[in-house]
């Protein structure tokens, strides 16, 4: 058995230390690949023109163009290249299985476990009656015990009671007179204070009518002075209409008789005989009228008579 033990043991370490060497062999070869990839992607430029540098102030918000999104396909490759050599855990040997051994096992699932939990306070208590309030006893107590077949001086015990009653007494008395004072000051002083508001009101009142009549009086002076002006313009303005009236008429009023004159509306009755005006004048301007019709008619007949005989003349010459 020890033998066995002890090769077990050794094929062990010996698949232990196969896994370092393949395990470091592999990350070399990562590493190395993963650096002529860097060297290859490299690329050298001037700082000031890469984008990425952010040029101007420092507090403004900077958008960069859409160009300076990554590139979806370059991103994926870039992921499949880390995904494909980037360190992960050994696979696991020939007829062995990798297991989880921590201590507490948690299920993943995609649901999420909630519970929903309530509170609900308590009703509140209604508030309790207020108790009446007692003043506090002043003074001491004071006890007198008699007993059987002691003497007892009713005249000579009883006076220390009845200095104390008759003190409290008197007390009480001089305490009520002085609320009764007090009373009878504070409603003297209301008394007065009324007396000054019902003043104070009444002035105020006579000064608020005071300003009411003042403000009517000084509208209807307003109204009486606008209306004075009014008909003062009024007046002017027909003073000033009769003036230029009396002007336009003084030349207008000669023109027009005149013209009236010479169109026979204004004329002499004895100059103007009956026979001459309407029946003399008449007929001559009627044959007047006729004669000169009738030479001109003449006149017309005798041109065209010329202008033809003139046209024939010219017509035999050409013949």
């Amino acid at each position: 058995p020890d033998t066995m033990l002890q090769q077990s043991h050794q094929h062990r370490e010996g698949n232990s230390l196969f896994q370092l060497l393949s395990s470091g062999r592999r990350y070399r070869s990562i590493r190395a690949r993963s650096a002529r990839l860097n060297e290859e992607q490299s690329s050298y430029g001037n700082i000031m023109y890469d984008r990425r540098v952010v040029r101007g102030n420092t507090y403004a918000q900077h958008i960069l163009p859409i160009t300076s999104q990554p590139d979806p396909v370059e991103f994926h490759r870039q992921k499949r290249l880390k995904e494909q050599f980037g360190p992960k855990t050994s696979e696991p040997q020939e007829g062995r299985k990798n297991i989880d051994v921590q201590m507490y096992l948690e299920e993943l699932s995609d649901h999420i476990e909630d519970v929903s939990v309530e509170c609900q306070t308590d009703m509140f208590l209604d508030k309790p009656a207020t108790p009446l309030f007692i003043p506090a006893k002043t003074g001491q107590d004071a006890a007198t015990q008699i007993e059987e077949g002691e003497l007892f001086d009713l005249g000579v015990e009883v006076q220390p009671v009845l200095q104390v009653l008759e003190g409290k007494t008197i007390e009480q008395a001089l305490l009520e007179v002085l609320e009764v004072e007090e009373l009878a000051s504070l409603r003297a002083q209301q008394q007065a204070f009324k007396e000054i508001r019902d003043a104070e009101l009444v002035e105020v009142q006579r000064l608020a009518e005071r300003e009411r009549c003042l403000c009517v009086e000084k509208e209807n002076r307003i109204k009486r002075q606008k209306a004075v002006l009014e008909k003062e313009k009024e007046t002017a303005d027909k003073i000033a209409a009769r003036a230029f009236a009396q002007q336009y008429l003084s030349d207008l009023l000669p023109s027009v008789y005149s013209n009236l004159k010479d169109c026979g509306y204004f004329y002499d009755p004895v100059q103007r005989d009956k026979y001459i005006e309407t029946g003399f004048l008449p007929w001559l301007m009627e044959e007047v009228t006729n004669t000169l019709e009738q030479r001109n008619v003449a006149r017309t007949a005798m041109l065209i008579q010329d202008s033809t005989n003139q046209r024939f003349e010219a017509f035999q010459m050409k013949e």
